[in-house]
């Protein structure tokens, strides 16, 4: 799961009990100190609609804005600052961000990295007997690898020699199971193989003509940078320029507000590259990229694999984007006049490499979670995910350990607009008869700038039962590698928003458990009456409240008010 290049209106994934509601009336943030009001929930809906576009420094901040004050549906952290905070001190917490990567060199997170103090740098030893030698800011479980395959397309290559050509009559009753597995992951991978090949070549034909036609205006306007309104005021005396302005006066139809024809010729080129990965690596049969890791996939207990250098074998960091992306919306270092503050201070990052370009191995993922926890983390982030998955248990064995130790896991939803009550996706914290494993895991839905029928992310999953929550997933401005900033968008956005609350409760409320982190995460946010677009599709309209289990939109500065009554 992905972060997502956006065309307008095409989103292609890149490369889840203890209290009650809380009240409308007043509640005291401690002893002795002012009435600190609430944002009254069933008030929400009386909140008029922003109309004008959000300014470049608004949309830069979104997810940290009130949707009282500023009508956008933020989680109020500035409000949470200035008011409830303001001057306090936290406990540290640590955050393990399990993900591609994380540039700990970049400027405006070196200072959050966290750092092992039992590790001694480059001696070469395991000097706290973890088993992970050198560990000093996390572990890289993908060693030098960097693409692989889908899950589906594994499974594909791993009983393919088993099942092919069999029907379900021919095998035993014991691997039928196993043997319609089979067929529904060849089934999958036979449409996306040839859905990312007729999409490959069509963003290849709009990339052509793209470019031919921005160069042609281009020189007609002696700028690069020209409006739509501009464009259509061109002199096109032939035919060819006349195609030239209709062309790309189209296609103006699919970029977001304030996008020039750069942006969109560049969102094309990601566009390419993505399908390109999708048939060379991800969907490819004949691709291994596990070969050089070295380990045996289907072993829990081979463990000695994997480096300490977590941000990856690639100089220029290009495969790390995404965790990067990650760690800064949790914690990029606050108010130091660089790029963008975190959701969170007093934090620090373990940076642990598990995801590749293709989908993870539940081998990586349940040992990261279990070296984040064994390395004294309060919160973990999992913005990841994948329909299918070979050893689940020992993902879920790997949550229900978390739970034992205290440890709060944020989990992205994932980006295909699916309703996961009836769709699985994986990590979940969900046995096969749909009970919860363990109180710890919540997942996060993304939610859009825009309060309104559009509130949810179009491409955002969701589900009553399966989704708990939702945050801030659109468009979302956050570090990059080598000291850049970038706007993605993805539950994989939203998730690490809410870890990011949740770090900043456990900092200031060290006392509350995680499961109490999670409940007050849930019933503190805010909710709507109102019907909302599902899926993208505009024939698909429900009550937000009902994609789910909270109903609710994450808000710091309720879920501080909360905490704190809480607490007593």
């Amino acid at each position: 799961m992905k972060y997502l290049i956006k065309i307008k209106d095409q989103m292609i994934p890149s490369s889840n009990k203890i209290i009650t509601t809380i009240a409308s009336s007043m509640i005291l943030v401690s002893c002795g100190a002012p009435t600190i009001i609430s944002t009254p929930i069933e008030n929400i809906d009386t909140i008029p609609l922003k109309n004008i576009d959000l300014t470049d420094a608004q949309l830069k901040g979104w997810n940290s804005l009130d949707l009282v004050s500023d009508t956008v549906p933020g989680m109020s952290v500035n409000k949470a600052y200035n008011t409830l905070i303001k001057g306090k001190k936290g406990k540290t917490v640590i955050v393990g961000v399990i993900d591609s990567g994380v540039d700990i060199e970049h400027e405006d997170l070196d200072g959050v990295i966290w750092t092992n103090p039992k590790e001694i740098k480059g001696n070469g030893k395991d000097d706290d007997n973890n088993g992970y030698i050198d560990d000093i800011h996390g572990w890289n479980f993908l060693g030098d690898s960097e693409d692989e395959n889908l899950e589906y397309v594994r499974i594909i290559k791993k009983f393919k020699p088993k099942y092919a050509g069999k029907t379900l009559a021919s095998i035993p009753e014991n691997d039928r199971s196993e043997y319609q597995n089979y067929i529904a992951a060849k089934a999958e991978f036979e449409k996306e193989y040839q859905e990312n090949s007729a999409q490959k070549t069509q963003y290849e034909q709009i990339l052509q003509q793209s470019k031919i036609s921005h160069k042609a205006i281009t020189d007609a306007l002696g700028k690069e940078d020209y409006s739509r309104d501009e464009l259509l005021k061109v002199e096109a005396k032939t035919q060819e320029m006349q195609q030239h302005v209709a062309f790309l006066a189209q296609m103006f139809g699919f970029m977001d507000p304030g996008d020039t024809v750069p942006d969109f010729i560049k969102n094309l080129k990601e566009g390419v590259d993505h399908f390109t990965d999708q048939l060379n690596y991800n969907l490819n049969p004949e691709f291994d990229g596990r070969t050089v890791v070295g380990d045996n996939v289907d072993d829990i207990t081979d463990v000695k694999y994997g480096n300490n250098n977590v941000m990856g074998p690639d100089p220029k960091k290009e495969g790390i984007k995404h965790g990067t992306h990650v760690a800064g919306i949790i914690a990029a270092e606050r108010n130091n006049g660089k790029g963008m503050n975190g959701i969170a201070q007093n934090v620090k990052i373990m940076a642990v490499r598990a995801v590749p370009n293709g989908d993870e191995y539940d081998k990586d993922i349940a040992l990261a979670i279990r070296y984040v926890v064994d390395n004294g983390a309060k919160v973990i982030n999992t913005s990841f995910g994948k329909y299918y998955s070979t050893h689940p248990e020992w993902v879920r064995e790997a949550i229900t350990y978390a739970a034992s130790k205290d440890v709060l896991i944020v989990n992205a939803a994932g980006n295909e607009g699916t309703d996961l009550d009836k769709k699985a996706v994986y990590p979940n914290d969900q046995t096969n008869n749909g009970s919860e494993i363990a109180d710890n895991f919540i997942t996060i839905g993304a939610l859009n700038y825009a309060y309104g029928s559009n509130l949810v992310a179009d491409f955002s999953n969701y589900g009553k039962n399966n989704v708990d929550a939702f945050a801030p997933g659109v468009k979302i401005w956050s570090t990059t590698p080598n000291n850049s900033y970038e706007y993605l968008q993805g539950t994989s956005m939203a998730a690490p928003a809410v870890a990011g609350v949740a770090a900043l409760i456990r900092s200031y409320y060290p006392n509350l458990k995680a499961p109490q982190v999670k409940q007050i995460l849930m019933d503190s946010g805010l909710s709507t009456k109102s019907s909302v677009v599902i899926g993208g599709e505009q024939t698909n309209v429900g009550s937000f409240s009902g994609l789910s289990k909270s109903g609710k939109m994450v808000n710091l500065y309720n879920a501080l008010i909360m905490a704190d009554k809480l607490s007593k």
